[in-house]
């Protein structure tokens, strides 16, 4: 079973924000989750529709797939994959001397396609 994948390592932008949008295309047709996203007025619909172009791209490329490249149409969103990267720590003043952390938060986010044959 071959499945082509590609990253997005260290995006900033919180993994929770970014698995409410994955949740939404995980299991469709990569066309039909690229026209979703379109419409979706999230920041992280922008990030996750990058790495499914990227996704694509890689199918379609025929050095990679033994001479023939996959039309856009057969391929199935089968791993949408949103971790949570590092996180850079910052400290914010408090009153009496007491200080919070302030966690700014990064993802991983990763796309594998399948053929629809092979599902």
């Amino acid at each position: 079973m071959s499945q082509f994948t590609a990253y997005h390592k260290n995006a900033r932008i919180s993994a929770q924000k970014v698995r409410l949008v994955a949740n939404l295309v995980r299991g469709m047709y990569a066309d039909e989750a690229l026209d979703t996203l379109k419409y979706q007025p999230q920041r992280g619909a922008r990030m996750l529709e990058k790495v499914i172009k990227s996704a694509v791209g890689n199918a379609q490329d025929p050095e990679q797939n033994n001479g023939r490249g996959f039309k856009i149409e057969e391929l199935v969103l089968t791993d949408v994959r949103v971790d949570g990267g590092p996180m850079f720590k910052r400290i914010r003043p408090r009153a009496r001397g007491m200080a919070f952390m302030i966690k700014k938060r990064s993802s991983h986010i990763s796309v594998g396609l399948t053929h629809i044959d092979e599902i």
